[in-house]
């Protein structure tokens, strides 16, 4: 695993690299894909970064794992490749999207998000089958904070999609002078969806800070 992989932005995760941890982080990724079966592909492990470079960066919606199960986690947080069934917190982000703005995607497959600049950061890049949280000792947590604070750094209005508990606490890692807009909201998973994710109306919050901001707004569906 090396830095190039992730396109653009390894000018700005440089540093990042440069860290005692990321070559045992690197190491330990690859010895897990030559021992079991982990999500994703390896060749989509940095498919957020790649779809979506520094410069393109407008949103930015937080994850915790890549799904665990197979056929469904390509790289980009909360988003299925095509043909798979949705899960149910996607499934919430579509009901509420819908509610919000009257708008639907047709599939779970994200990647028109992220090519609109919807950075889809998981906090783990990597997950062993059927096995939740498995790579989250491995140094991935240290990594993806290094993108946020990266992420931070940049000039243009971003704004942020904190769902759930996990998600909030990198709040601290957004502070700068830059136009920002911080959304905070309970999980979509149909456990915690109904606390406050429902109603939040967030898409339509995004779209009015880009345009206050001379953005033009994201194409949600």
């Amino acid at each position: 695993m090396e830095i190039s992989e992730t396109g653009k932005w390894a000018a700005y995760l440089a540093d990042e690299a440069g860290k005692p941890y990321f070559s045992g982080l690197c190491q330990a990724v690859e010895e897990a894909y030559a021992a079991s079966t982990v999500y994703p592909p390896r060749e989509e492990v940095f498919s957020a970064l790649q779809l979506t470079p520094p410069e393109a960066v407008r949103v930015v919606i937080l994850g915790q794992d890549p799904y665990h199960e197979p056929g469904q986690a390509h790289g980009l947080s909360f988003s299925v490749k095509l043909g798979t069934r949705m899960p149910k917190s996607l499934q919430n982000i579509y009901k509420e999207l819908e509610a919000d703005l009257g708008c639907r995607p047709g599939d779970g497959c994200l990647i028109p998000w992220a090519e609109e600049g919807v950075l889809l950061l998981n906090a783990a890049l990597t997950v062993e089958a059927h096995r939740a949280g498995s790579h989250r000792n491995l140094g991935w947590e240290q990594f993806t904070d290094g993108i946020i604070t990266a992420t931070n750094r940049l000039n243009q209005p971003i704004a942020f999609l904190l769902w759930g508990s996990w998600a909030q606490k990198k709040q601290s890692l957004i502070q700068t002078d830059a136009p920002r807009l911080i959304l905070t909201a309970p999980h979509p998973s149909p456990l915690s969806a109904y606390r406050g994710f429902f109603g939040s109306r967030p898409f339509s919050k995004i779209n009015g800070f880009l345009e206050a901001n001379g953005e033009p707004a994201i194409r949600w569906g």
